[in-house]
């Protein structure tokens, strides 16, 4: 993977689900259920403790120091693209010269 994720929006959707926006503003809501498993991730199983997820390294992390990589998140099903990015001003130039001139009037 070139293109290196990193979350930059998260919000709280209910149960165990996570709406986060990655760096290239695609959007995915989550289910972490799937990785609420092991000693570290234990105490997520609280809902009122899941809740206490922020922002970390690019990534959704909770206090007791439980995170899932970004890339992990970025590449789950259902991740919708961002929108088209605005092309440079450089690019809109260009495209102006390629339109043809309107013909001269006599």
């Amino acid at each position: 993977m070139s293109f290196l994720p990193s979350v930059i929006r998260a919000e709280y959707r209910g149960g165990f689900r996570i709406r986060v926006t990655f760096n290239d503003n695609s959007e995915n809501t989550i289910d972490f259920r799937q990785w609420l498993d092991g000693p570290i991730f234990e105490p997520l199983r609280d809902p009122v403790y899941f809740r206490r997820f922020f922002l970390d390294g690019g990534t959704v992390a909770w206090p007791n120091g439980a995170d899932i990589a970004p890339e992990t998140l970025y590449e789950h099903p259902g991740r919708r693209p961002g929108k088209a990015l605005r092309p440079t001003s450089h690019n809109r130039a260009r495209r102006k010269t390629q339109r043809r001139a309107p013909a001269a009037r006599a």
